[in-house]
């Protein structure tokens, strides 16, 4: 798991790399906290997102809202994504 870009008041939503070392397609839960300035949480939230066997999938998160996303100062994103079984 890799953020790639944190959301902000332009763009509301982080863009998260996932991948998939297995060797069948499955579906993963993505974890991103959306922060502001002072390090308190705006939002966090799951996000599910299917990656092919082997693969790697782009996927944006959102963070709610336009407005929500002009409070985001940075992202953190667990870097172990959730198997959904």
């Amino acid at each position: 798991m890799r953020l790639i870009k944190c959301a902000d008041a332009t763009r509301p939503y982080a863009t998260v790399q996932v991948g998939n070392p297995n060797s069948k397609s499955m579906r993963f839960d993505v974890h991103v906290a959306f922060l502001d300035v002072n390090g308190g949480t705006v939002e966090a939230l799951f996000h599910e997102v299917q990656v092919p066997a082997k693969g790697k999938v782009t996927a944006k998160v959102p963070v709610g809202g336009d407005d929500l996303a002009a409070e985001v100062d940075r992202c953190d994103v667990d870097p172990d994504a959730l198997v959904q079984v």
